[in-house]
């Protein structure tokens, strides 16, 4: 079963130790619901995915791809946008972006 969300988001960068990264923070609505299928799919399978993350189908304008979503501490999840993502999408720090989760 796959559920579908949709939300606005803004394209940050975050400079680690290891290199310059692009992400989405996601909130609200679509992070409670992203929150509760991680749940629901502990409670199917007994255990957590590495760092509690959940498996998606992203697509951001008219690229999707395979990823996961991160859990942050403060209830947002994270959703890291690589390369060839920016460059097909002609994406830039600061971006407003449609995102279309598909989760597994």
């Amino acid at each position: 079963m796959t559920e579908r969300l949709q939300t606005g988001a803004v394209l940050q960068r975050w400079q680690g130790e290891r290199g310059t990264y692009h992400l989405v923070t996601i909130g609200g609505e679509t992070a409670e619901a992203i929150g509760m299928h991680e749940r629901l799919r502990r409670l199917e399978f007994g255990a957590r995915r590495g760092f509690g993350s959940v498996k998606v189908t992203a697509r951001i304008g008219g690229t999707r791809w395979k990823t996961s979503v991160f859990p942050s501490k403060t209830g947002e999840w994270w959703l890291l946008v690589g390369k060839k993502v920016l460059r097909a999408e002609d994406l830039a720090e600061g971006d407003a972006l449609n995102l279309t989760l598909e989760l597994y």
